[in-house]
């Protein structure tokens, strides 16, 4: 299919809904999935942020300044992955996780609000790794509009342009617990670690940020771009000293920067 004729199908698949959830990160995907859901259903279509440690607080502020400049509805909860039971553990299935309780708190907020249908914003190409998180998708019966019609990452990047969506060239964003290997506890302390880490990185220009979180170690990805940036003896003295500052004994960077799915490659 042409994008055009993807488009059209996602909007006449959006238009038999008669009313409709989006768990809402204010990422890429979502972000794009939520405009045209509110173009064609106006106020049926109400957005459903998730606040918790794992979601730094710049994303929510953008998910919330996004919604009141379209005045599409917003609603905002509380979703605490620390507190499900064997999340921060790390496991495998840590996606799985999350996202089960996730779906189970909107599909109340859903009952209770008479609205029909829940969705989220995967794309066809998140079919290509490694993602638990799709069979809650699956169990909670979500849709994914997008993967229905087989729009990719960067085919929702040009239509977010064309659209005048800000997140159009937004860096890709995973959740602050995919910064740890499998099996390595996850604790509140990690997270702001991390969380802070990358800010700092962010502060100082870098666009596609992650840092992974290896106990003492502090495992930074920039996109292949940006890697010079570190060929600077002040900036990498200061990047060790910050990170010294937040537990890091050890700074690496990652030669092969920055890939989605990194901590899956040990699966």
């Amino acid at each position: 299919m042409e994008l055009q004729e993807k488009f059209e199908l996602l909007k006449k698949n959006l238009s038999a809904l008669d009313s409709l959830c989006i768990a809402f990160s204010g990422g890429v995907d979502s972000t794009f999935l939520l405009k045209a859901a509110f173009d064609v259903l106006g106020d049926k279509v109400l957005a459903i942020t998730a606040r918790s440690s794992t979601y730094p607080e710049r994303e929510y502020k953008e998910a919330v300044e996004f919604t009141a400049k379209y005045g599409i509805p917003h609603e905002v909860i509380l979703s605490e992955e620390l507190d499900v039971d064997g999340f921060s553990d790390n496991p495998v299935n840590r996606c799985y996780l999350c996202k089960n309780e996730l779906f189970d708190k909107i599909s109340d907020i859903a009952k209770t609000k008479g609205i029909s249908y829940i969705a989220e914003g995967s794309n066809i190409d998140d079919l290509g790794d490694y993602r638990p998180g799709l069979t809650a998708v699956s169990e909670h019966k979500v849709l994914s509009p997008l993967r229905q019609a087989e729009l990719t990452k960067e085919e929702i990047r040009i239509l977010s342009k064309e659209m005048g969506l800000p997140t159009w060239n937004k860096p890709a964003f995973a959740c602050l617990s995919s910064r740890f290997p499998y099996g390595q506890k996850i604790t509140r302390e990690k997270l702001a670690m991390v969380d802070k880490a990358e800010q700092f990185l962010l502060d100082h220009g870098f666009r596609q940020v992650r840092v992974r979180h290896h106990g003492d170690i502090g495992r930074i990805e920039v996109g292949q771009p940006e890697m010079e940036k570190f060929l600077n003896l002040e900036l990498m003295k200061e990047v060790q000293e910050y990170f010294k500052s937040l537990g890091f004994s050890y700074t690496a960077l990652d030669l092969k920067g920055y890939r989605t799915g990194s901590m899956n490659e040990t699966l």
